[in-house]
């Protein structure tokens, strides 16, 4: 059966309040700025977040905190967002920081069916020990803090235990993707655009080619269809970013 729809809304507008969600992507690259926009127009609130960062100010995830859809985000990065840092320090949004390596296989093992497993990342710190600020009171002062985690020791090193993650529906971007949801992510637009697919129980994929079935070589797909329930066909040029452009003076011949 094909999981191609005619248009974002279709699915989005079915997104309630409060759902949690996981979105793809990584600084500016491989953003469902689509899908966050339909997501805005939508303006379901209270949505909890997974993605490795909150967008910058006024892109991707930026303009659904800015449209103050967000009530609590789960991360690894959180720079480049002046309007994050007011509405955290402000207590106006809960921030759970992770870090990256370890959101990615929370990521993974929730999609994988694992629903946890021991990593030596976060010992010795408040990662492991809590205490990590979520929310502040907006006066400056924790108003809730991250609890102690479960710590134990294999062949002489501690270890502490983190969660899988499962999301009520992941957003995310691939370059190809056949009708039934098989996907192929270009270079490093690939980043976490596949574990935040595992992960979502409704999997909504913005695509910039869709190919009829048995286009795809299988050697080629990199996340199959089992994980992908809707796919929405968009521009290839569409909202592509570059997060720091960097260039060099020319060499002047003498």
């Amino acid at each position: 059966m094909s999981k191609v729809l005619d248009h974002p809304a279709l699915v989005i507008r079915s997104i309630p309040d409060n759902a949690t969600i996981a979105v793809g992507g990584f600084g500016s690259c491989g953003i469902p700025s689509v899908l966050i926009d339909e997501l805005i127009a939508h303006g379901a609130r209270d949505l909890r977040i997974v993605s490795n960062n909150c967008g910058t100010d006024g892109w991707g995830l930026g303009r659904l905190l800015e449209a103050g859809q967000i009530a609590r985000l789960t991360a690894s990065y959180v720079g480049e967002n002046e309007e994050f840092v007011r509405r955290y320090l402000g207590g106006e949004l809960e921030t759970e920081l992770i870090p990256q390596g370890t959101l990615a296989e929370r990521l993974r093992a929730g999609g994988a069916g694992i629903p946890a497993f021991f990593t030596p990342a976060g010992i010795g710190t408040v990662i492991a020990d809590g205490g990590l600020p979520w929310r502040y009171d907006g006066e400056g002062q924790v108003a809730v803090a991250s609890p102690p985690k479960r710590i134990e020791t294999f062949n002489g090193r501690e270890y502490v235990l983190e969660h899988g993650i499962t999301t009520d529906f992941a957003l995310v971007r691939a370059w190809k993707s056949d009708v039934y949801g098989n996907l192929v992510f270009r270079k490093s637009a690939r980043n976490f655009n596949p574990l935040c697919a595992m992960a979502g129980r409704f999997t909504v994929v913005e695509a910039e080619h869709v190919l009829a079935a048995g286009e795809l070589d299988p050697d080629e797909v990199h996340l199959p269809g089992i994980f992908v329930q809707a796919v929405v066909a968009v521009p290839a040029e569409a909202d592509k970013r570059i997060d720091r452009v960097t260039t060099r003076l020319a060499q002047v011949s003498a």
